[in-house]
């Protein structure tokens, strides 16, 4: 057990936290939270009571979040507003160990490091305490989320005292579940439950051993799913525990997923904790084959971009495409797990590169929530699907329509009536996936309705005006700061591009699958009439565009808001919507993220000749990047329009997480890391895997001497190098095929080594 429980030795694959402090104790949970796309978990200490609860400056708020979470696992608890959240099951970790009757806690005399091990995907624990009574106890632990078999975990524990004679007694037992959960079996190895409002079941079990010099000690079993052991102390003996467990969630009312849960552990029991952590290492070995990138030359940017793509390899589960991603993944209570535009934006470029398999089935998640989105869209009057702004598992709106601000008033939350861009948003991820993929199978099945549904919906949005244009009028764009606001440029132009690609996925269909596109015309009996109504919507919708500047006005109306000079407010601590107040910020030329920009980066065709530059620059200097997504994005297009040192600069996208901002307590923001990695792989290495050929356009920072990836294309698995002017790409896997580099295109044969000169 010793080895297992050494950290990888490399220090840019390490992240470690030494003590104790209640300010910072739940955003550590969160920047060391472990998973595997179907389980999560908090990095708690495991040695624990449970959450604990302290007040500071007037501030009340939990110092230690223990949670457990089961991606999928919704329900409407008994909370204001009465909306889907994911509900916690029960904390299968947690450990009570007393010395002679008195428990360990949390002292000054305790001495902890903690040590997310991302090589490995795993969290250890390094502690020292010394009790009132002057007992020296040293306990290292490990915790994973096995990512071979995404039902298992495993927990590693080795403690020994300093001193003879000493009652020691060891409570291993799973916390309570979350509230509304009705227990329907609890058996000595096995506890199921049910929530109370969906029906959903989940069903956890476990196994437990403890070891003295290698002598299996017998427990007693008080209750269910808890062991208790008890003996005496020698001074430098070491007791080793080994708990392994299982968890299964079964979405049918009245299912059981005790069999499933039960299946789970005989087979991680069959091999033993050593082979268990085996497989984990070797699935993690495999995932950062196919996704590490490697810089050399920016130390600190080498370990947040690992730190990102943990997190996004933790957070996914290609074997479910009933579930998504949530905006803080599976490692907080922040928005209730409720899935955002955030996954297709932010996400989906970086699985659909490294780990096509995760985005067809978070893409499939959006085609078996279509009926919600259809709904949605009937419901506002509208034809087509318009999804949820915040979905849950059945793509249902679940954005509350009002929460209770700050001093106590009724807010209005207008984002789940007004921000429709998240249609077009998904049908972008869905055309990006399948011309990286060349995916015909997802096209046929999914893809295709996905688009032809949401150009509907957006053709209906467009409304005919006496003007002779087609407008979108009372929504809200990526900047949240302006709300009920008429043709914001980013909704109309991805509108009219969404409208452009379902025109295409029906020529595409008759061309290549003539009975599925009338199988599927019939379906959705869309007939000729339609279709020119969307050609017509196409050429008229508003965009916004002032031909004799070149700048896109954000939304109408825009440019005669008030200018307001951000740069007054640079040493700001605060949003700037807190700083200046809520109804300033409105009257203001004030962004508060990726807008335009975003478009930008989205849609680079729609920007020719120096308009990209020319918008970029004059929004950048207007976006006070109140949310972590806005950074990663203006980092983006920075890198492509050759701003290297302005993009670098932008790089602070995962330091709210990396820093232990008391605000992340809530989760990590999975979607700044996806924009971390979009940043450099979307912005410097100018990857794009939307064309006929795979291509990269590198322009890299001087300072970094190289940087190394690989990359999927097409069933194809692509190693690349670049270093300075040359770039060394190499076929790892897959047919024959073209590759652009810079303005070069060359043939790529396996196992040959192919260099080329920028």
């Amino acid at each position: 057990m010793h080895d297992a429980l050494e950290p990888t030795r490399e220090p840019d694959w390490v992240l470690s936290h030494e003590g104790y402090n209640v300010l910072t104790e739940s955003a550590v949970e969160s920047r060391f939270a472990f998973g595997n796309g179907f389980l999560g978990m908090r990095a708690a200490r495991s040695i624990s009571r449970g959450p604990t609860w302290v007040s500071w400056l007037g501030y009340s708020r939990w110092a230690s979040w223990p949670r457990c979470y089961v991606a999928g696992l919704f329900d409407v608890p008994n909370i204001e507003p009465p909306v889907p959240a994911l509900v916690p099951v029960a904390d299968w970790s947690r450990l009570r160990i007393l010395l002679d009757g008195e428990p360990l806690l949390a002292r000054k005399g305790e001495v902890r490091v903690r040590t997310l091990d991302m090589r490995r995907g795993l969290l250890l624990s390094d502690w020292t305490h010394r009790t009132p009574a002057g007992i020296v106890a040293k306990g290292r632990e490990l915790r994973l989320l096995s990512l071979a078999d995404r039902a298992t975990g495993l927990q590693l524990l080795q403690l020994s005292l300093d001193r003879d004679g000493v009652e020691v007694r060891i409570e291993a037992s799973f916390a309570l579940a979350g509230l509304g959960m009705e227990p329907i079996r609890l058996e000595p190895d096995l506890g199921a439950w049910r929530l109370e409002g969906t029906g959903k079941g989940v069903a956890m079990t476990g196994v437990t051993t403890l070891r003295l010099d290698g002598e299996r000690l017998t427990p007693d079993r008080p209750f269910s799913l808890r062991w208790l052991w008890r003996w005496r102390s020698v001074a430098g003996q070491v007791a080793e525990l080994d708990r392994l467990v299982a968890v299964a969630r079964a979405d049918a009312p009245g299912d059981d997923p005790s069999p499933a849960a039960a299946a789970a552990l005989a087979r991680g029991a069959s091999l033993g904790w050593r082979k268990v952590l085996a497989a984990h290492e070797g699935a993690w070995d495999a995932r950062w084959a196919a996704s590490d990138i490697v810089i050399e030359g920016d130390d600190d940017l080498q370990q947040a971009l690992r730190f990102a793509v943990y997190h996004l390899t933790s957070a996914v589960n290609p074997e479910d495409e009933r579930v998504s991603i949530g905006a803080r993944a599976l490692t907080g209570d922040a928005y209730l797990g409720h899935v955002f535009w955030d996954t297709e934006i932010y996400l989906l470029p970086f699985y659909t590169a490294v780990w096509p398999e995760a985005a067809r089935a978070l893409l499939m998640y959006r085609f078996h929530t279509l009926p919600g989105a259809r709904a949605k869209a009937a419901q506002l009057g509208f034809r087509g699907a318009l999804y949820a702004w915040e979905s849950a598992d059945t793509g249902v709106e679940t954005t509350p329509e009002r929460v209770v601000g700050g001093d106590g008033a009724l807010v209005d939350i207008l984002t789940g009536r007004m921000e429709h861009h998240i249609s077009a948003d998904i049908a972008h991820a869905v055309w990006q996936y399948w011309r990286a993929t060349g995916d015909d199978d997802f096209f046929l099945r999914a893809g295709a309705e996905i688009l032809l549904e949401t150009a509907r919906f957006w053709a209906s949005r467009a409304v005919p005006e006496a003007d002779g244009g087609r407008h979108i009028r009372h929504v809200i764009g990526p900047d949240e700061y302006h709300e009920d606001v008429d043709d914001n440029a980013f909704t109309n132009v991805m509108a009219r591009w969404n409208i452009r690609r379902g025109l295409e996925a029906i020529d595409l269909l008759r061309a290549r699958w003539p009975d599925h596109a009338a199988a599927l015309r019939e379906k959705l009996a869309l007939g000729d009439t339609e279709l020119e109504d969307w050609r017509d919507a196409v050429a008229r919708i508003v965009t916004g565009f002032d031909p004799t500047t070149g700048i896109y006005e954000q939304f109408a109306g825009f440019h005669a808001l008030e200018p307001l000079d951000l740069s007054a407010y640079a040493d700001r601590s605060e949003p700037i919507d807190v700083v200046i107040g809520r109804e300033r910020t409105q009257r203001s030329q004030v962004v508060k993220q990726a807008d335009v920009v975003a478009l930008i980066a989205l849609l680079p065709e729609e920007f020719p000749g120096g308009t990209a530059e020319k918008n970029f620059r004059h929004y950048e200097a207007r976006c006070a990047h109140g949310s972590s997504l806005s950074v990663g994005m203006h980092a983006r297009v920075a890198a492509r329009l050759g701003h290297a040192e302005m993009a670098l600069r932008f790089r602070q996208t995962p330091a709210t997480d990396l820093d232990l901002d008391p605000s992340s307590a809530g989760g990590v923001r999975i979607a700044g890391l996806g924009s971390l990695w979009q940043a450099v792989m979307l912005g410097f290495v100018g990857l794009d895997l939307m064309g006929d050929t795979l291509r990269i356009d590198p322009r890299l920072p001087r300072q970094w001497r190289s940087l190394s990836f690989r990359v999927c294309w097409r069933g194809r698995s692509v190693a690349v190098r670049i270093a300075g002017a040359t770039v060394e790409a190499t076929l790892v896997e897959g047919e024959a095929m073209e590759m652009r580099i810079g303005a070069a295109t060359r043939n790529l044969t396996a196992g040959v080594p192919l260099q080329v000169s920028l």
